[in-house]
């Protein structure tokens, strides 16, 4: 499976992009609006998969021509940007059936942490999906992770992540590719109109690893 992970050379998108490309056969491309920044950050993270016995190659491009040749697209973009970048991939005609799944959270932060900040359509997940084109099917994924634990392939994993996606097939499609991850759990929690509450665990999460040492990479697990 071709798998595209834009803005990712962030922090999510690195984790993503080390996780899948140690634990699955898929081909990774890493995209950024920065098409050469892209393979800079391909051959550091291939550097890091090497060093851990792991030979896995990704590729880097920029972010419409990674989506044009993938079946899934994942977008670790930025809350303020991820609009934005759906928007330029419809214009640049790249989207048809892919598969888009989303994992960026609304958050603002003052003195006392950072609090769930959801745009007008309820959810970042419900905001992509309202811009995304009718024929390309849109799940929310990945929003509870802590980025620097996936990035670290010496930390073993044990979380859940929650899926939302309108249709349950789509939903099924993200649960199995979420399933090749070692020690990430995929839990199915409905449709988009679920992303709201499924997006306001990300700051609470960060909040208590603030306030609790020991706990900077806390995550979720569902008994």
């Amino acid at each position: 499976m071709e798998l595209a992970i834009l803005g990712g050379t962030g922090d999510i998108g690195e984790g993503l992009a080390m996780r899948f490309a140690s634990d699955t056969e898929h081909t990774i491309t890493v995209g950024s609006r920065d098409a050469a920044k892209a393979s800079e950050r391909a051959r550091a993270y291939e550097e890091q998969l090497s060093a851990h016995g792991i030979e896995s190659a990704i590729n880097g491009a920029d972010n419409s021509s990674a989506a044009a040749g993938a079946d899934v697209v994942i977008l670790a973009i930025p809350p303020h940007h991820v609009g934005d970048t759906v928007e330029a991939l419809t214009a640049d005609d790249v989207l048809s059936d892919q598969l888009l799944i989303s994992p960026a959270v609304g958050m603002s932060g003052d003195e006392d942490g950072l609090h769930y900040r959801p745009p007008s359509t309820g959810s970042v997940t419900e905001f992509v999906a309202e811009r995304a084109p009718d024929s390309v099917p849109v799940a929310g994924a990945f929003h509870n992770l802590a980025a620097d634990r996936l990035a670290d392939l010496e930390a073993t994993l044990d979380v859940d992540t929650l899926v939302v996606a309108d249709d349950p097939a789509v939903s099924e499609r993200v649960v199995t590719l979420t399933a090749d991850l070692a020690g990430v759990r995929p839990i199915p929690a409905g449709p988009l109109s679920n992303a709201a509450e499924v997006e306001s665990l990300t700051p609470l999460l960060i909040n208590i690893a603030r306030y609790n040492e020991g706990m900077h990479d806390v995550g979720v697990t569902f008994n």
